[in-house]
């Protein structure tokens, strides 16, 4: 179960806003994240909004989502060593990551990457992209910024794949599928608080294969991460999705979650086997039950943190402008009823149905109007913010 005590957090680094966890289908409403304990000490590595030392994510969701408080103090001291600016070396193929998070431009995250093509296919974690309705990234080796599309996601496993435009010609990270073994020398490499610049942090592998249990984004139960590498570094918030480097300078593993709250912080971080296997098939566009190849479809209503358990139906509290419910005409006060003449009486509900379709699809969307007249719009789905 990992680390003993603190709280792990999720390794993404938000500005001053508070955020909101995303579902498939959805978009947020900004609302404020409440503190909790997570599940055995951990939460989910989701995108991570605070100020110094303090982390936390929550919020109200949309379309059927909605937020949870994430929690965590970070140490204000550590006995391990300090992180130190990178190298040219420990630099080569690494990149940051800096998103718009729906459609607040106030509402930012920044991550880390891997570039794994000298044409721009990047590796990280999903939860550096989750949300995103703008992906920027700049290869920290020539300084240049690109925008980035998702080629897919994994939510389950945290794995998500980017493609860089009109990029040619990177430095690409060197993988090491040997794996590590329990006392090995690693350097993990990010992003650190968002800043831009990268940093290297040493540390040992202190345990392989550690599963550990974390409240899920939605707040509505648990999640699990399994087969992780631990890491005794100061591994910290913005470094997600970033690699960890063996004694030779190649990625044995992809930073995901890190505890807090002591003296000493425990990064948890993905093999890159087991993260490249993945990306493998999202390349390849492999859909399947976990994995979601490009964005979303996506309704477009907001709902508001009420709209979670009633009995009558989902309570509009607004539409996305460009998306299909706003042009169907949907509106504030409407109540939705039904998808394709399914019932929805919840706001889970209204993210399942809409989750099952694809960008493009067209639905039926059963509603009332405030003045409580029974209504049915045809609504097409469009492109949603990233899984």
């Amino acid at each position: 179960m990992g680390a003993a005590g603190g709280t792990a957090l999720g390794l993404s680094s938000h500005g001053t806003t508070a955020t909101s966890s995303r579902s498939q289908g959805t978009t947020t409403v900004p609302g404020p994240g409440s503190a909790g304990s997570g599940i055995d000490g951990f939460t989910v590595p989701g995108q991570d909004q605070g100020g110094t030392d303090g982390l936390s994510d929550g919020g109200t969701g949309t379309d059927g989502g909605t937020g949870t408080g994430g929690t965590g103090a970070g140490g204000s001291g550590t006995s391990q060593a300090a992180a130190t600016p990178a190298t040219a070396a420990q630099t080569a193929g690494v990149v940051t990551i800096d998103t718009v998070i729906g459609y607040d431009d106030a509402q930012q995250a920044a991550g880390t990457g891997m570039v794994l093509t000298a044409d721009g296919t990047v590796l990280t974690n999903n939860h550096v992209v989750q949300g995103a309705t703008s992906i920027t990234v700049t290869d920290e080796t020539t300084g240049e910024q690109y925008t980035a599309d998702v080629v897919g996601t994994d939510a389950t496993n945290d794995v998500a794949v980017l493609q860089l435009r009109d990029a040619s010609g990177l430095s690409t990270v060197a993988l090491d599928d040997d794996g590590v073994q329990t006392g090995d020398t690693v350097t993990d490499v990010g992003n650190a608080e968002g800043t831009g610049d990268l940093v290297a942090a040493e540390g040992t592998v202190t345990a392989t294969d550690q599963d550990i249990q974390v409240q899920s984004e939605s707040g509505t139960g648990t999640e699990s991460l399994t087969g992780l590498i631990e890491v005794a570094a100061q591994i910290v918030s913005g470094d997600s999705g970033g690699p960890v480097l063996d004694s030779e300078g190649e990625v044995i593993g992809m930073a995901t979650a890190a505890s807090s709250g002591s003296a000493d912080v425990t990064g948890y971080a993905i093999p890159i086997s087991t993260a490249k296997s993945i990306a493998a098939h999202i390349l390849a566009g492999e859909a399947s039950d976990t994995i979601t190849i490009g964005l979303p479809a996506f309704l477009g209503v907001q709902v508001s943190s009420a709209a979670t358990g009633t009995t009558s139906g989902v309570p509009v509290a607004g539409t996305v402008e460009g998306s299909g419910a706003a042009a169907a005409g949907l509106a504030a006060g409407d109540t939705i009823t039904s998808i394709d003449g399914t019932a929805v009486t919840s706001a889970s509900e209204l993210t399942e149905a809409v989750a099952r379709h694809a960008v493009g699809d067209r639905v039926t969307v059963g509603y009332t109007t405030a003045d409580g007249t029974a209504a049915t719009a045809t609504v097409t789905l469009t492109a949603g913010p990233a899984a």
